[in-house]
Protein backbone atom coordinates (compact mmCIF):
# COMPACT_ATOMS: atom_id res chain seq x y z
CA UNK A 1 0.00 0.00 0.00
CA UNK A 2 1.40 3.03 -1.00
CA UNK A 3 1.63 6.46 0.75
CA UNK A 4 -0.07 9.71 0.65
CA UNK A 5 1.59 11.89 -2.88
CA UNK A 6 0.48 15.46 -2.60
CA UNK A 7 1.31 15.39 -6.67
CA UNK A 8 -1.40 13.35 -6.56
CA UNK A 9 -3.51 15.80 -5.82
CA UNK A 10 -2.31 18.00 -8.87
CA UNK A 11 -4.46 18.57 -12.41
CA UNK A 12 -0.76 18.44 -13.78
CA UNK A 13 -0.48 14.31 -12.17
CA UNK A 14 -3.92 13.63 -13.53
CA UNK A 15 -3.21 15.13 -17.83
CA UNK A 16 0.13 12.94 -17.19
CA UNK A 17 -2.01 9.89 -15.94
CA UNK A 18 -2.61 7.01 -18.52
CA UNK A 19 -6.03 5.28 -17.87
CA UNK A 20 -7.58 3.14 -20.06
CA UNK A 21 -11.46 3.33 -19.39
CA UNK A 22 -13.23 -0.16 -19.04
CA UNK A 23 -16.91 0.15 -18.60
CA UNK A 24 -17.03 -3.38 -17.15
CA UNK A 25 -15.90 -2.20 -13.49
CA UNK A 26 -18.57 0.02 -13.06
CA UNK A 27 -21.25 -2.77 -14.29
CA UNK A 28 -19.82 -5.65 -12.13
CA UNK A 29 -19.77 -2.75 -8.66
CA UNK A 30 -23.92 -2.64 -9.41
CA UNK A 31 -23.82 -6.30 -10.12
CA UNK A 32 -22.24 -6.11 -6.20
CA UNK A 33 -19.37 -8.33 -7.82
CA UNK A 34 -15.94 -7.39 -7.23
CA UNK A 35 -14.52 -4.48 -10.22
CA UNK A 36 -11.17 -5.49 -11.82
CA UNK A 37 -9.71 -2.33 -9.67
CA UNK A 38 -10.74 0.54 -7.49
CA UNK A 39 -13.56 2.17 -9.59
CA UNK A 40 -14.60 5.93 -9.00
CA UNK A 41 -18.22 7.21 -9.30
CA UNK A 42 -19.47 10.86 -9.45
CA UNK A 43 -22.57 12.20 -10.73
CA UNK A 44 -21.26 15.37 -11.71
CA UNK A 45 -18.44 17.72 -11.47
CA UNK A 46 -18.76 21.44 -12.27
CA UNK A 47 -17.61 23.56 -15.23
CA UNK A 48 -14.39 25.03 -13.61
CA UNK A 49 -12.96 21.29 -13.17
CA UNK A 50 -14.26 19.75 -16.22
CA UNK A 51 -12.12 23.09 -17.95
CA UNK A 52 -9.21 22.06 -16.07
CA UNK A 53 -9.08 18.22 -16.61
CA UNK A 54 -10.15 19.04 -20.47
CA UNK A 55 -7.87 21.20 -21.12
CA UNK A 56 -10.23 23.49 -23.09
CA UNK A 57 -12.40 25.91 -22.67
CA UNK A 58 -16.51 24.95 -22.12
CA UNK A 59 -17.97 25.01 -25.48
CA UNK A 60 -21.68 26.07 -25.85
CA UNK A 61 -22.82 23.66 -28.34
CA UNK A 62 -24.60 20.75 -26.75
CA UNK A 63 -23.03 18.08 -29.05
CA UNK A 64 -19.44 19.85 -28.75
CA UNK A 65 -20.25 20.10 -24.87
CA UNK A 66 -20.93 16.21 -24.47
CA UNK A 67 -17.42 15.78 -26.53
CA UNK A 68 -16.24 17.94 -23.79
CA UNK A 69 -17.07 16.16 -20.92
CA UNK A 70 -15.78 13.06 -22.29
CA UNK A 71 -12.84 14.06 -22.15
CA UNK A 72 -12.70 15.63 -18.62
CA UNK A 73 -14.51 12.38 -16.98
CA UNK A 74 -11.47 10.36 -18.66
CA UNK A 75 -8.69 12.17 -17.76
CA UNK A 76 -10.18 12.57 -13.96
CA UNK A 77 -10.48 8.30 -13.95
CA UNK A 78 -13.69 7.25 -15.20
CA UNK A 79 -15.39 4.75 -17.05
CA UNK A 80 -17.90 6.61 -17.93
CA UNK A 81 -19.50 10.31 -18.79
CA UNK A 82 -22.53 11.22 -16.98
CA UNK A 83 -24.84 13.31 -19.95
CA UNK A 84 -28.57 14.64 -20.47
CA UNK A 85 -30.28 12.32 -23.14
CA UNK A 86 -31.63 15.31 -24.56
CA UNK A 87 -33.17 19.02 -23.62
CA UNK A 88 -36.55 17.60 -22.55
CA UNK A 89 -37.47 18.93 -18.96
CA UNK A 90 -40.27 20.48 -17.36
CA UNK A 91 -40.46 24.26 -16.98
CA UNK A 92 -40.74 24.85 -13.13
CA UNK A 93 -40.37 27.73 -11.22
CA UNK A 94 -36.57 27.90 -11.36
CA UNK A 95 -36.63 28.88 -15.16
CA UNK A 96 -38.06 32.03 -13.24
CA UNK A 97 -35.12 32.72 -10.74
CA UNK A 98 -32.41 32.64 -13.14
CA UNK A 99 -28.90 33.91 -11.49
CA UNK A 100 -29.14 31.88 -8.24
CA UNK A 101 -26.96 30.05 -6.77
CA UNK A 102 -29.67 28.06 -4.94
CA UNK A 103 -33.50 28.15 -4.74
CA UNK A 104 -36.06 27.91 -2.44
CA UNK A 105 -38.79 25.02 -2.84
CA UNK A 106 -41.26 27.34 -1.21
CA UNK A 107 -42.42 29.68 -4.43
CA UNK A 108 -45.74 30.23 -6.19
CA UNK A 109 -46.46 27.14 -7.76
CA UNK A 110 -47.37 27.10 -11.53
CA UNK A 111 -49.92 24.75 -11.07
CA UNK A 112 -52.98 25.90 -8.81
CA UNK A 113 -55.82 24.29 -9.68
CA UNK A 114 -57.58 22.17 -12.83
CA UNK A 115 -57.32 25.33 -14.88
CA UNK A 116 -53.64 25.80 -14.25
CA UNK A 117 -53.06 22.49 -14.60
CA UNK A 118 -54.62 21.79 -18.13
CA UNK A 119 -52.80 25.50 -19.34
CA UNK A 120 -49.36 24.71 -18.24
CA UNK A 121 -47.11 23.91 -21.15
CA UNK A 122 -46.69 20.16 -20.89
CA UNK A 123 -43.39 19.34 -23.04
CA UNK A 124 -44.00 15.85 -25.35
CA UNK A 125 -40.61 13.82 -24.87
CA UNK A 126 -41.15 12.24 -28.37
CA UNK A 127 -40.54 16.26 -29.89
CA UNK A 128 -36.79 16.47 -28.67
CA UNK A 129 -33.92 15.07 -30.41
CA UNK A 130 -31.52 12.13 -28.82
CA UNK A 131 -29.65 11.99 -31.52
CA UNK A 132 -26.69 13.65 -29.52
CA UNK A 133 -25.83 10.51 -27.72
CA UNK A 134 -25.41 8.28 -31.09
CA UNK A 135 -23.24 11.37 -32.43
CA UNK A 136 -21.19 11.71 -29.41
CA UNK A 137 -20.73 8.12 -28.51
CA UNK A 138 -18.57 8.35 -32.24
CA UNK A 139 -15.94 10.24 -29.80
CA UNK A 140 -16.16 8.06 -26.59
CA UNK A 141 -12.82 6.21 -26.68
CA UNK A 142 -12.39 2.04 -26.27
CA UNK A 143 -13.75 0.88 -23.00
CA UNK A 144 -16.11 3.80 -21.80
CA UNK A 145 -20.18 3.98 -22.17
CA UNK A 146 -22.43 7.21 -21.00
CA UNK A 147 -24.25 6.90 -17.94
CA UNK A 148 -27.18 8.47 -19.05
CA UNK A 149 -29.31 11.01 -16.31
CA UNK A 150 -32.73 12.76 -16.44
CA UNK A 151 -33.97 16.34 -16.21
CA UNK A 152 -34.52 16.13 -12.64
CA UNK A 153 -36.82 13.20 -11.27
CA UNK A 154 -40.34 12.62 -10.28
CA UNK A 155 -41.05 14.38 -7.01
CA UNK A 156 -38.29 16.53 -7.44
CA UNK A 157 -40.26 18.11 -11.17
CA UNK A 158 -43.91 17.97 -9.07
CA UNK A 159 -42.06 20.15 -5.79
CA UNK A 160 -40.54 22.24 -8.78
CA UNK A 161 -43.99 23.11 -10.29
CA UNK A 162 -46.04 23.20 -7.12
CA UNK A 163 -43.82 24.50 -4.36
CA UNK A 164 -43.40 22.12 -1.76
CA UNK A 165 -45.70 23.71 0.74
CA UNK A 166 -48.69 24.20 -1.93
CA UNK A 167 -48.27 20.53 -2.73
CA UNK A 168 -48.65 19.79 1.07
CA UNK A 169 -51.80 21.25 1.05
CA UNK A 170 -53.05 20.06 -2.17
CA UNK A 171 -52.43 16.78 -0.80
CA UNK A 172 -55.16 17.39 1.79
CA UNK A 173 -57.35 19.93 -0.46
CA UNK A 174 -57.39 17.42 -3.80
CA UNK A 175 -55.52 14.52 -3.77
CA UNK A 176 -56.81 14.01 -7.49
CA UNK A 177 -55.18 16.98 -8.84
CA UNK A 178 -52.08 15.91 -7.15
CA UNK A 179 -52.10 12.42 -8.77
CA UNK A 180 -52.71 14.08 -12.05
CA UNK A 181 -49.99 15.90 -11.32
CA UNK A 182 -47.30 13.26 -10.70
CA UNK A 183 -49.10 11.10 -13.31
CA UNK A 184 -48.26 14.16 -15.95
CA UNK A 185 -44.88 14.25 -14.67
CA UNK A 186 -43.92 10.74 -14.15
CA UNK A 187 -45.40 9.36 -17.48
CA UNK A 188 -43.28 11.73 -19.65
CA UNK A 189 -39.99 10.94 -17.87
CA UNK A 190 -40.94 7.13 -18.25
CA UNK A 191 -41.04 8.18 -22.15
CA UNK A 192 -37.79 9.89 -21.74
CA UNK A 193 -36.59 6.92 -20.62
CA UNK A 194 -37.76 4.93 -23.43
CA UNK A 195 -35.81 6.80 -25.61
CA UNK A 196 -32.45 6.64 -24.07
CA UNK A 197 -32.40 3.30 -22.51
CA UNK A 198 -31.67 1.47 -25.91
CA UNK A 199 -28.87 3.66 -26.88
CA UNK A 200 -26.17 1.28 -27.21
CA UNK A 201 -23.67 4.19 -25.46
CA UNK A 202 -26.44 4.11 -22.67
CA UNK A 203 -24.59 1.79 -20.00
CA UNK A 204 -26.39 2.46 -17.02
CA UNK A 205 -29.18 5.30 -16.39
CA UNK A 206 -29.49 7.18 -13.36
CA UNK A 207 -33.18 8.46 -11.84
CA UNK A 208 -31.96 11.64 -10.32
CA UNK A 209 -34.82 12.60 -7.54
CA UNK A 210 -34.53 14.19 -4.27
CA UNK A 211 -36.47 12.26 -1.74
CA UNK A 212 -35.83 13.54 1.50
CA UNK A 213 -34.54 16.12 4.38
CA UNK A 214 -31.53 14.92 6.84
CA UNK A 215 -34.54 13.68 9.14
CA UNK A 216 -37.34 12.22 6.68
CA UNK A 217 -38.66 11.85 3.26
CA UNK A 218 -39.80 14.90 2.02
CA UNK A 219 -43.53 13.29 1.76
CA UNK A 220 -44.78 10.79 4.43
CA UNK A 221 -44.00 7.03 3.71
CA UNK A 222 -47.44 6.58 2.74
CA UNK A 223 -47.44 9.26 0.35
CA UNK A 224 -44.45 7.89 -0.92
CA UNK A 225 -45.19 4.53 -1.66
CA UNK A 226 -48.34 5.82 -3.05
CA UNK A 227 -47.47 9.00 -5.28
CA UNK A 228 -43.47 8.60 -6.30
CA UNK A 229 -42.48 4.80 -5.63
CA UNK A 230 -44.94 3.57 -8.60
CA UNK A 231 -43.50 6.18 -11.00
CA UNK A 232 -40.16 5.21 -9.86
CA UNK A 233 -41.02 1.35 -10.68
CA UNK A 234 -41.99 2.15 -14.18
CA UNK A 235 -38.53 4.00 -14.75
CA UNK A 236 -36.70 1.03 -13.50
CA UNK A 237 -38.29 -0.94 -15.39
CA UNK A 238 -38.28 0.75 -18.89
CA UNK A 239 -34.38 0.60 -18.37
CA UNK A 240 -34.41 -3.20 -17.15
CA UNK A 241 -36.39 -3.98 -19.93
CA UNK A 242 -33.41 -2.24 -22.35
CA UNK A 243 -30.92 -4.63 -20.27
CA UNK A 244 -29.33 -1.56 -18.56
CA UNK A 245 -28.66 -0.92 -14.46
CA UNK A 246 -30.67 1.16 -13.06
CA UNK A 247 -29.17 4.14 -10.49
CA UNK A 248 -31.16 5.94 -8.11
CA UNK A 249 -29.65 9.39 -7.18
CA UNK A 250 -31.23 10.75 -4.18
CA UNK A 251 -30.41 13.17 -0.99
CA UNK A 252 -32.14 12.72 1.92
CA UNK A 253 -32.74 10.76 5.16
CA UNK A 254 -34.33 7.26 3.26
CA UNK A 255 -34.21 4.71 5.96
CA UNK A 256 -37.75 4.35 5.92
CA UNK A 257 -38.22 3.24 2.04
CA UNK A 258 -35.28 1.63 1.30
CA UNK A 259 -36.98 -1.56 1.24
CA UNK A 260 -39.28 -0.15 -1.67
CA UNK A 261 -36.23 1.43 -3.22
CA UNK A 262 -34.31 -1.88 -3.54
CA UNK A 263 -37.18 -4.34 -3.78
CA UNK A 264 -40.35 -2.76 -4.68
CA UNK A 265 -38.28 -0.65 -7.14
CA UNK A 266 -35.49 -2.68 -7.97
CA UNK A 267 -32.72 0.13 -8.10
CA UNK A 268 -29.17 -1.32 -8.66
CA UNK A 269 -27.24 1.13 -7.67
CA UNK A 270 -27.84 4.07 -4.52
CA UNK A 271 -25.96 7.36 -4.98
CA UNK A 272 -26.51 10.58 -2.05
CA UNK A 273 -25.16 9.77 1.19
CA UNK A 274 -24.49 11.97 4.09
CA UNK A 275 -22.64 11.59 7.28
CA UNK A 276 -24.95 13.54 9.76
CA UNK A 277 -28.13 11.31 7.92
CA UNK A 278 -26.19 8.04 7.35
CA UNK A 279 -22.45 7.82 6.68
CA UNK A 280 -21.52 5.41 3.90
CA UNK A 281 -19.22 3.58 6.28
CA UNK A 282 -22.73 2.18 7.82
CA UNK A 283 -24.54 2.47 4.60
CA UNK A 284 -22.40 0.27 2.79
CA UNK A 285 -22.40 -2.70 5.86
CA UNK A 286 -26.38 -2.57 6.08
CA UNK A 287 -27.17 -2.41 2.46
CA UNK A 288 -24.30 -3.64 0.09
CA UNK A 289 -25.67 -6.97 -0.01
CA UNK A 290 -28.27 -6.00 -1.68
CA UNK A 291 -27.50 -2.59 -3.57
CA UNK A 292 -24.21 -1.56 -4.61
CA UNK A 293 -23.32 2.06 -3.20
CA UNK A 294 -22.12 4.41 -4.84
CA UNK A 295 -19.60 7.65 -3.59
CA UNK A 296 -20.44 8.33 0.09
CA UNK A 297 -17.41 10.63 1.17
CA UNK A 298 -19.42 13.25 2.92
CA UNK A 299 -19.40 16.64 1.19
CA UNK A 300 -18.67 18.95 3.87
CA UNK A 301 -16.08 16.57 5.15
CA UNK A 302 -14.07 16.80 1.75
CA UNK A 303 -14.38 20.74 1.55
CA UNK A 304 -13.23 21.36 5.13
CA UNK A 305 -10.64 18.41 5.74
CA UNK A 306 -6.80 18.03 5.03
CA UNK A 307 -5.57 16.53 1.78
CA UNK A 308 -4.11 13.75 3.58
CA UNK A 309 -7.40 13.16 5.48
CA UNK A 310 -9.47 13.47 2.08
CA UNK A 311 -7.24 10.76 0.42
CA UNK A 312 -7.36 7.86 3.91
CA UNK A 313 -10.81 8.21 4.05
CA UNK A 314 -11.10 7.24 0.70
CA UNK A 315 -8.29 4.80 1.15
CA UNK A 316 -10.17 2.98 3.90
CA UNK A 317 -13.19 3.16 2.25
CA UNK A 318 -11.63 0.96 -0.53
CA UNK A 319 -10.02 -0.98 2.23
CA UNK A 320 -13.10 -2.07 4.15
CA UNK A 321 -15.02 -2.95 0.88
CA UNK A 322 -11.97 -5.24 -0.70
CA UNK A 323 -12.67 -8.29 -1.79
CA UNK A 324 -16.56 -7.47 -1.38
CA UNK A 325 -17.49 -5.36 -3.56
CA UNK A 326 -20.71 -3.08 -4.62
CA UNK A 327 -18.70 -0.22 -4.02
CA UNK A 328 -17.50 2.72 -6.29
CA UNK A 329 -15.15 5.43 -4.73
CA UNK A 330 -16.54 9.11 -4.88
CA UNK A 331 -18.34 12.10 -3.08
CA UNK A 332 -21.50 11.69 -1.30
CA UNK A 333 -23.19 14.20 -3.57
CA UNK A 334 -21.52 16.01 -6.49
CA UNK A 335 -18.66 18.39 -6.98
CA UNK A 336 -20.10 22.09 -7.07
CA UNK A 337 -17.84 24.72 -7.51
CA UNK A 338 -16.86 25.57 -3.96
CA UNK A 339 -15.02 22.27 -3.40
CA UNK A 340 -11.39 23.35 -3.66
CA UNK A 341 -9.47 21.36 -6.82
CA UNK A 342 -6.63 20.08 -4.94
CA UNK A 343 -9.22 18.06 -2.13
CA UNK A 344 -11.46 16.80 -5.27
CA UNK A 345 -7.77 15.12 -6.73
CA UNK A 346 -7.13 14.00 -3.51
CA UNK A 347 -10.11 12.00 -2.87
CA UNK A 348 -9.96 10.17 -6.41
CA UNK A 349 -6.10 9.58 -5.57
CA UNK A 350 -6.75 6.96 -3.23
CA UNK A 351 -6.80 5.09 -6.41
CA UNK A 352 -3.39 5.42 -6.37
CA UNK A 353 -2.87 3.70 -3.27
CA UNK A 354 -3.01 0.58 -5.45
CA UNK A 355 -1.11 1.02 -7.83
Amino acid sequence: MKAFNPQWATMDYRRARAFEPDFNNLLDVLARKVPKRPTLFEFFLNETLYEGLAGQKSPKDPLDHTRFLIKAFKTAGYDYTTVHGSDFGFKTAQHMETGKKSVSQNHDGLISDRASFESYPWPDPDAFDYSRLEEAAKDLPKGMKFVVYGPGGVLENVIMILGYEDLCFMMADDMPLVEDVFEAVGSRLVRYYEHCAPHNAAGVLISNDDWGFATQTMLSTPMMKKLVVPWHKEIARVIHAAGKPAILHSCGQLQDVMDDVVDTIGYDGKHSFEDKIFPVEEAYEAWHRRIAILGGLDLDFVIRSELDAVWQRGVDMLEQTSGRGAYALGSGNSIPYYVPEANYLAMISAVEAYG
